[in-house]
């Protein structure tokens, strides 16, 4: 499963889809907004997308990586999108459960760069002296 949030992610939500009797591992990955980039001080991050095409890339990344590591039971992200967020929010949240934990790992590390990688969303960083660049 794979949205776009245009609210604070409910990290709590992401991980209740994944959860599983039958799963001993299940690993979270948080992106949050860093108070840095390339020697600049970034004040927020603004993220946006079209929310109808993130969203099916993302759910064909999620489906891409449920098939290479066909060992993981649940595998969930969301994306914010949204205005400045501050430094310190969560920008990204992505959550896998297996049976052991080697697996969860590899999967939630695997669909967080191609989401970085693949993911039709765009970033706008602030920084501290008031400009601003898209990365």
């Amino acid at each position: 499963m794979f949205t776009i949030s245009s609210s604070p992610i409910d990290r709590n939500g992401v991980i209740a889809l994944v959860e599983s009797p039958s799963a001993g591992a299940l690993v979270v990955f948080e992106g949050r907004v860093r108070n840095h980039h390339l020697g600049k001080e970034v004040e927020a991050l603004s993220y946006s997308a079209h929310p109808v095409l993130a969203e099916a890339e993302g759910a064909k990344l999620v489906q891409e990586t449920r098939e290479k590591f066909p060992q993981v039971e649940g595998l969930a992200a969301t994306h914010r999108v949204g205005e400045r967020l501050p430094v310190g929010e969560i920008a990204v949240v992505i959550a896998a459960s297996s049976p052991h934990r080697p697996e969860a790992f590899a999967a939630c590390d695997y669909l967080a760069q191609q989401l970085k990688n693949r993911l039709p969303v765009w970033k706008e960083e602030h920084y501290q002296d008031q400009s601003s660049d898209w990365t």
